[in-house]
């Protein structure tokens, strides 16, 4: 039976944004999680008798929100419902299944790296056909009638029990429960070269994999420990946790600096990474080195024909605006384009399906291909350990290479996390003011060459997105940017990078934060970032 439930509008995603994410208790409060459901559905036409994907990434709440979905998509009239054993699928993996079954779109339920729990963070977006973040014509869709809506539809059924693969029915909706490792990992074995990567670890080749008790836990467990026999040990944190065992799953220096401490210690492994929340992210350490996300972007491209998946080459590679320039100096010597998008997944997208990109990568730590429509975070660990196969050099080794080859973009950015909105946007309303006055003034060695407020024209589409970050360019290649990020779920983040070139060797080995540090007192003064958000330091520098 249907049940037609009368309700009434919710505070919804914003406008342009790819989800919606707010605390767990505002999810959890009546009909919060039925109206945003319906409300994506509402926004959608043609999806009568069709598939949906639906999977999570064990946060706190995902399992409750499954049963939910399942049953209001019932309700409206999908024909089949995939969802991961448990409920749990990495962002990745969702969107493969989605490709590879041809669905209609797909249900993601997670807040990224945002931290988990009873009074944690929770997040619902929808990924259209093509396996991506759904365009903004849809989320925009979605949100007006977030404010409308009147009433949802949901099947009166029991709960489907997630544990047990097989297949159920809810109303005339069949309901299948899979394993999504099993075949995430058969797209990463037509990707890479497992007999080279198996010959590595059986060589002594010895890492370190942090899930961080999130949703790769068992994709790492099962492809590094099983499919390619790495020794029993070398995942930590393997078991997916509602809570993340009360870290927060974001693979940076600050939240993972456990396995920085390890990658510089006396007896390192040979290699570190980690993942974040839901999958997406990685974070990348050689043995005495960490790889920027930026420098990981340019470096998995130049080596990417290593891999069987890539041999033929890739068709050029896209990087969202704040990520560094070093991806584009491998484009120009490969004489393949570039793209520079504004940040979010959904506009690697188009270039991606247009065959115009086959790398996307942003310095947030997300790096993916053209496999799926979102970023992939043991993608990327894989595709370095089949460039470690091949090379066989260590990490540090052709790093360094890579920046003697095409120099080295020294690069940092500073986050100033849940600062008060009004000041955070009188900051960046400030910066635009002096958009103009800046154009040709210097400060000691620094000129200005060119300020602007970012915006972007999709050469597939012909959309425009405007206002996509403070961008302050220096004549001799340097950068400051400045953006507001979206991702959180109180206040907001202020992101500022700050980028520096420098295409003498002899300099290549200075640290970081030294070797930026007139820009980084220079972006300070530009914006007058004490004034404005109160905060003396940076919340997290990566």
């Amino acid at each position: 039976m249907i049940r037609t439930i009368a309700t009434k509008p919710i505070e919804g995603q914003k406008p342009g944004t790819s989800g919606l994410r707010k605390k767990v208790p505002v999810f959890q409060a009546e009909h919060y999680v039925e109206n945003f459901v319906q409300s994506i559905f509402d926004a959608l036409e043609g999806f009568q008798g069709k598939t949906l994907v639906i999977g999570g990434d064990g946060r706190y709440y995902n399992r409750e929100t499954i049963q939910k979905v399942i049953k209001i998509a019932a309700a409206n009239g999908f024909g089949r419902i995939l969802v991961g054993k448990g409920g749990v699928v990495s962002t990745p993996a969702v969107s493969n299944l989605i490709r590879q079954n041809g669905a209609f779109g797909g249900i993601v339920l997670s807040a990224s790296h945002n931290p988990g729990g009873p009074h944690g963070d929770f997040g619902i977006k929808y990924n259209a056909g093509n396996g991506g973040p759904a365009p903004e014509k849809i989320t925009d869709a979605i949100y007006a009638r977030t404010k409308t809506i009147n009433e949802f539809r949901i099947a009166d059924a029991p709960d489907v029990d997630l544990e047990t693969i097989g297949t159920s029915k809810v109303l005339d909706c069949t309901i299948e429960v899979i394993d999504a490792v099993k075949d995430y990992q058969a797209l990463m074995e037509k990707l890479f070269d497992f007999d080279k990567i198996r010959a590595l670890f059986a060589s002594g080749f010895k890492m370190k994999f942090d899930a961080m008790s999130a949703v790769t836990g068992p994709y790492a467990h099962q492809i590094l420990e099983g499919a390619l026999g790495a020794e029993a040990g070398t995942v930590l944190n393997g078991t997916p946790l509602p809570d993340f065992g009360g870290h927060h799953p974001d693979p940076n220096l600050v939240h993972a600096k456990h396995i920085y401490d390890l990658a510089m210690g006396a007896n390192a492994p040979d290699f570190c990474a980690a993942s974040d929340g839901d999958g997406d992210r990685n974070l990348i350490i050689g043995r005495g080195l960490f790889v920027t996300p930026s420098d990981s972007v340019a470096l998995l491209a130049a080596n990417a024909h290593l891999a069987p998946g890539y041999a033929n080459g890739i068709a050029g590679i896209a990087r969202s605006m704040p990520t560094s320039a070093a991806a584009d100096r491998v484009a120009a010597k490969m004489g393949i384009n570039s793209y520079e998008t504004p940040t979010g997944w959904k506009f690697f997208g188009n270039l991606l399906d247009a065959g115009l990109a086959t790398i996307c990568g942003e310095e947030s730590a997300g790096t993916g291909s053209n496999h799926v429509r979102e970023k992939d975070g043991l993608w990327a660990v894989l595709l370095w350990l089949n460039i470690l196969a091949v090379r066989k050099q260590s990490v540090a080794d052709i790093v360094r290479e890579h920046w003697a080859t095409y120099g080295r973009n020294y690069y940092s950015r500073h986050d100033y996390e849940e600062v008060e909105s009004e000041g955070a946007n009188a900051l960046v309303q400030h910066l635009r003011d002096s958009l103009v006055s800046l154009k040709g003034k210097s400060f000691g060695a620094l000129t200005v060459a060119d300020a602007d407020d970012f915006a972007y024209h999709d050469p597939v589409d012909g959309s425009d997105s405007a206002h996509q970050g403070i961008r302050i360019l220096f004549t001799d290649g340097s950068r400051i940017v400045y953006r507001l990020s979206g991702t959180g779920t109180a206040g907001a983040t202020l992101r500022v990078y700050i980028e520096r070139y420098e295409g003498d060797a002899a300099k290549h080995d200075l640290e970081t934060q030294g070797a930026l540090s007139d820009l980084i007192a220079l972006a300070d003064e530009l914006a007058q970032i004490k004034a404005y958000t109160k905060r003396d330091a940076p919340t997290v520098i990566t």
